[in-house]
């Protein structure tokens, strides 16, 4: 039986060149699934250095937010591609060629995890060194990446390429609006995910 929180899904995936960016020739491009700890099927185009050898760094890229791994997300991991790097642009669970249900919504803490199921897929790849992962949260994916790299010790780098932390705005609202009990929880929660480790 088939739940919201068991979505083991074949995906159908387009296979011809459907970006808004022209096609590089100095990298391969591919098609690849992974699998999110909610069991919640992911696409992903994967894009590799032509003429390489050995383990490559990685990154991961997702965003902007409500947007698809075809647009900004794939021309950041196409780009980053051309300059060594092995990248995957993935569309977060509900949206894109990726799966879940209901279709075109957003969790903060399923949107982090699927950062971290990036991660997750491009440390089990042969020609990725898992030492040197990085990722990329382009708008408002940049706190979901912020937030991913607070949790997973495996992330060495991260980008968020952003005009504002929307973690942030979703925990104390805009210019730190919120002031209801609901968003005072949440403060608590960001306040508690961004404080340094304590030993």
């Amino acid at each position: 039986m088939e739940t919201q929180w068991n979505q083991l899904q074949e995906l159908s995936l387009v296979q011809e060149w459907d970006k808004t960016f022209p096609k590089s020739e100095k990298v391969n491009h591919s098609k690849v699934t992974f699998h999110n700890r909610f069991g919640i099927t992911l696409a992903a185009d994967m894009y590799m250095p032509k003429n390489t050898e050995g383990r490559l760094p990685a990154i991961a890229v997702c965003g902007p937010f409500g947007a698809v791994k075809e647009q900004a997300a794939g021309l950041y991991a196409q780009t980053m591609a051309e300059r060594g790097f092995l990248t995957i642009a993935f569309d977060p669970s509900y949206t894109g060629e990726s799966g879940g249900e209901p279709r075109y919504m957003a969790s903060p803490d399923i949107n982090t995890k699927d950062f971290m199921a990036a991660v997750d897929f491009l440390s089990l790849q042969d020609n990725v060194d898992p030492e040197k992962i990085g990722i990329i949260g382009i708008c408002g994916w940049g706190g979901m990446a912020i937030n991913a790299a607070a949790l997973d010790t495996r992330i060495k780098a991260t980008v968020a390429s952003t005009m504002y932390d929307m973690s942030r705005v979703n925990a104390n609202g805009y210019f730190d609006s919120e002031d209801s009990e609901e968003g005072d929880w949440l403060s608590v929660l960001y306040q508690y995910a961004h404080s340094p480790v304590q030993q």
